[in-house]
């Protein structure tokens, strides 16, 4: 496997050109001019068209003059804040639990639903588990906790099951939907079932299990049912009166007892910001960490951070009230509106074909005809940031307010064409680049070494070595 180690440290590497790294403080700091040219340098490292619409997902907001002015200006007021001190800082909690009941309520949560605000999807999703964890063993006498998820669910669900010694049992889902098969996930749940998952929709392909139903096995067998939503966080309240009405996925379904939204996606807050919610305080307890003995004081922390970026909730509840509902509902029905064409277009090209029917942002694209890694290989040589996928080899383009922008559509499609035109002419030909990588990784039985190749990637970020 030296060879795709290689392939994973170049394609790293690559990004830098030979840039040499600072590796020591300077003796003297510098003059901020110096600093402010030295940033501007490394800014210009990325060779990734993302302002132009050239990335799938990553930058979600549209980035217009005021907004971005407005965040600007509200993080230099609030960038050395902390809500671990509320006592100096009372208006960074009250602008966090202003968020937090502002979106419980776009998800139709009651009078007991509760949440935080969090770093991120990851750490939303990682709480959740923790909280649910401790909930069994508390109410139930579970000792050896098991979380039931569709193969597709993000994989924060494995990360946190990692962290805190939990089972990790996925289930499959439909070959030609894409949705979780519900009779396998009936059938995963045992005596140690903590929890239940479904997406709204899934980072890789964009579907939407059917939450109605997984909350209806939750009921039944008198297990928490989470709903991961984000991705679509700040889509979903909004589609129908975008016009673009999908099934019920907030606490509107009886049986959903979470549900995590990301704000610094479709939000348009800046990262990182995620609200995790709860049906109750009875599960929101569980998340917390409190020590009662420790010299230093009671320590007690809503989330995994102790010391938490008080700018990061600022501009979160700048960004929503900038917006608002008719803000929102209008990015989202211009985003629908532009994966609807997308969708359509897609659909008439031989060769490729769409994962399932995705209704939000995500569009996956697979081909049974030729490599698909050569189809994202040849879309990134043109200059496009997509996502490669696998189990099946695939990849994913998920549609921003950067791909409404007048001709980003059109040019994605129009080289699309040009690209699987030529993969059709050598249909056997295979991948170059990281198309190599992602092919190998799915042919290699021992996963435990495609864990260290990952490792290996990881590691050279951190390399500052010529």
């Amino acid at each position: 496997m030296g060879g795709v180690d290689k392939a994973i440290v170049e394609q790293c590497r690559a990004i830098y050109k030979g840039e040499k790294f600072l590796v020591n403080l300077p003796k003297e700091g510098l003059q901020k001019a110096d600093i402010l040219t030295l940033f501007k340098k490394y800014q210009s490292l990325s060779k990734v068209n993302w302002r132009g619409g050239r990335a799938s997902g990553t930058v979600y907001s549209d980035l217009a003059t005021e907004v971005s002015a407005l965040i600007a200006e509200v993080y230099a007021e609030t960038a050395y804040t902390n809500p671990l001190h509320p006592e100096c800082f009372p208006g960074i909690i009250k602008m966090e639990a202003e968020i937090v009941r502002m979106v419980v309520n776009l998800f139709n949560g009651g009078e007991e639903c509760c949440g935080t605000l969090t770093s991120g999807g990851t750490e939303s999703i990682v709480l959740a588990v923790k909280a649910y964890r401790d909930y069994a063993a508390e109410e139930r006498g579970i000792t050896r906790p098991e979380v039931v998820v569709p193969v597709t669910a993000h994989a924060a669900f494995q990360k946190a099951c990692q962290y805190f010694k939990i089972k990790f049992r996925t289930v499959p889902v439909d070959p030609v939907t894409f949705k979780v098969d519900l009779k396998a996930m009936r059938r995963a749940i045992g005596r140690n079932t903590v929890l239940l998952v479904g997406s709204a929709c899934g980072y890789p392909h964009g579907i939407i299990d059917d939450i109605e139903e997984i909350a209806k096995l939750g009921l039944a067998y008198n297990v928490p049912v989470h709903v991961d939503s984000c991705l679509g966080g700040f889509l979903v309240p909004f589609v129908a009166a975008a016009g673009f009405p999908i099934d019920p996925v907030d606490f509107s379904v009886q049986g959903v007892t979470s549900i995590s939204a990301d704000t610094h996606k479709y939000g348009y807050a800046p990262k990182g910001s995620s609200v995790i919610m709860y049906a109750h305080q009875k599960y929101r307890k569980h998340q917390f960490s409190v020590q009662t003995d420790w010299p230093g004081g009671i320590y007690a922390s809503p989330t995994i951070s102790g010391s938490r970026a008080g700018a990061n909730i600022a501009t979160c509840w700048a960004a929503l009230l900038y917006y608002g509902v008719n803000g929102y509902v209008d990015a989202t029905r211009r985003i629908l509106e532009t994966q609807r064409y997308m969708k359509r277009e897609l659909l008439k090209m031989k060769g490729i074909y769409i994962i399932g029917d995705p209704q939000l942002s995500v569009i996956a694209i697979g081909s049974h005809d030729f490599n698909i890694f050569r189809l994202s290989d040849m879309l990134s040589k043109k200059g496009w940031n997509i996502n490669p996928l696998q189990f099946p080899s695939a990849f994913h383009i998920c549609v921003t307010l950067m791909h409404v922008q007048e001709g980003v559509a059109d040019a994605f499609l129009a080289d699309l064409a040009t690209a699987v035109g030529e993969c059709m002419k050598l249909p056997d030909k295979s991948a170059e680049g990281m198309g190599v990588v992602y092919g190998m990784a799915q042919s290699i039985p021992d996963r435990s070494i495609v864990s260290d190749i990952a490792c290996q990637y990881l590691n050279s970020i951190y390399d500052t070595s010529d």
